[in-house]
C-alpha cells in the first residue's frame, strides 16, 4: 500500500512540475503529460489491474474540445475511437461531453486544449485512455466495444480515491450509468 501511495505521489508531482506551459498569450494553458509520466500510469495500471506492462508510450495530441467530438463519431459508432472519460456537463438530450478519445489505430490519445494534468480529475482522464492504450497494445479481446470500457472506468475510479474522490461526484458517472455504458447490449 505504502509502495502505491509513493508511487501515486511521484506521478502527481511529475504531472504538476514536468507540465510544461505555453505562454500566457496563447490562451488556454495546456500541459503535454512527460514521458515519466506515462511510464509511472503504466506502472500503476500493470500493478493494480490486469494489464500489460508494455512501455510503449502513446501518442498524445491537445486539440480542441470540438475535435474530440468530432473523432468520437467518426465512422460507426462502434468503429469509433474508444472511449471517452466524460465531464459532468451535459449537452442536449442529457449527452455527456466527451472529453478525451483514444484512437486504436493512430495509438493516440486526445486531449482538450487546457488539459494540463494537475488534477487527480484530469490526470484521472489520461489514466482511462491509457488503459485503452495498453488494451490496445497487449492485444486484449472484449465481447464488444462497451466491455472495454469497465476495466478503463474501474481504473480511473480507483486513481480518484487515492485521492479521496469518485466518479460520481467527478463526472456524474454512477452505478446505473456505468452498467449501461459498458456491457454488451446484443
Amino acid at each position: 500500500m505504502l509502495r502505491r501511495v509513493a508511487l501515486f505521489a511521484a506521478v502527481v508531482a511529475l504531472a504538476v512540475f514536468g507540465a510544461s506551459n505555453v505562454r500566457a498569450s496563447e490562451k488556454p494553458v495546456t500541459a503535454h503529460p512527460s514521458q515519466r509520466v506515462l511510464k509511472d500510469i503504466v506502472i500503476w495500471l500493470s500493478t493494480n489491474f490486469d494489464l500489460p506492462r508494455i512501455l510503449i508510450h502513446p501518442n498524445i495530441e491537445i486539440v480542441p474540445r470540438a475535435e474530440i467530438e468530432a473523432l468520437r463519431y467518426k465512422g460507426f459508432l462502434w468503429l469509433a475511437p474508444h472511449d471517452i472519460a466524460v465531464e459532468s456537463q451535459r449537452g442536449p438530450l442529457g449527452a455527456r461531453e466527451v472529453v478525451a478519445v483514444y484512437d486504436d489505430a493512430m495509438k493516440t490519445i486526445y486531449l482538450p486544449e487546457g488539459w494540463t494534468g494537475t488534477t487527480p480529475a484530469e490526470q484521472s482522464v489520461l489514466v482511462h485512455e491509457m488503459v485503452h492504450h495498453l488494451q490496445t497494445l497487449g492485444k486484449l479481446k472484449y465481447d464488444c466495444p462497451p466491455a472495454r470500457e469497465q476495466l478503463a472506468y474501474a481504473a480511473q475510479d480507483q486513481w480518484l480515491r487515492l485521492s479521496g474522490l469518485n466518479l460520481t461526484d467527478e463526472f456524474e458517472i454512477d452505478a446505473f450509468t456505468l452498467a449501461i455504458s459498458t456491457h454488451c447490449i446484443y
